[in-house]
């Protein structure tokens, strides 16, 4: 396991990365079934985790791979919908951004909110001619931002082994 930045870097905490977008989904974000579309709700994660990347990163930061997102629950129209983002781990130009939705059910505004997606995206921080630029470390505060951490170093050696693995077939035997 690779140790996080110790708090004497001229890091971040992970809490000031993180974002709140909120909007209530209507007619025009409908699928052929009624439901939101994936589309529309994959954009919104785009954008909760782009702005959680710039706020950290102090700067443009682009999308660069999306490593996962699963639906869990519809959402309707109607649906007041929340995406909740942090930046979970850094490396030296890049980032990896979790996000939450959650969505309010319109027509029982008193329940709890239901948890309709969850996502895990990599961003780059990017200079003014669109290069890869240095990013700031993210310090983690509590247990679960350490969890959090941890299970990104996870996910960034598999995409990393999946890589290697898939231009080691490409150049292989034919």
């Amino acid at each position: 396991m690779t140790d996080h930045p110790s708090a004497t870097s001229a890091g971040k905490p992970t809490s000031y990365s993180r974002v709140t977008l909120s909007r209530i989904m209507t007619a025009v974000d409908v699928n052929l079934y009624g439901t939101v579309h994936g589309g529309v709700l994959m954009k919104f994660v785009d954008d909760v985790a782009g702005a959680a990347a710039a706020r950290h990163s102090g700067g443009t930061a682009v999308t660069a791979a999306i490593d996962e997102i699963v639906f869990s629950e519809a959402v309707r129209v109607g649906d007041l919908v929340h995406a909740h983002a942090q930046v979970n781990w850094t490396g030296h130009t890049s980032m990896e951004v979790g996000v939450r939705v959650v969505a309010e059910r319109w027509d029982s505004a008193e329940d709890e909110p239901v948890r309709v997606a969850t996502a895990y995206l990599v961003f780059v921080g990017v200079d003014v001619g669109g290069a890869p630029r240095p990013v700031r470390p993210v310090l983690p505060e509590t247990p679960e931002d350490e969890r959090r951490y941890r299970e990104a170093e996870i996910r960034r050696a598999h995409r990393l082994a999946r890589r290697r693995a898939i231009q080691a077939h490409r150049t292989g035997p034919v």
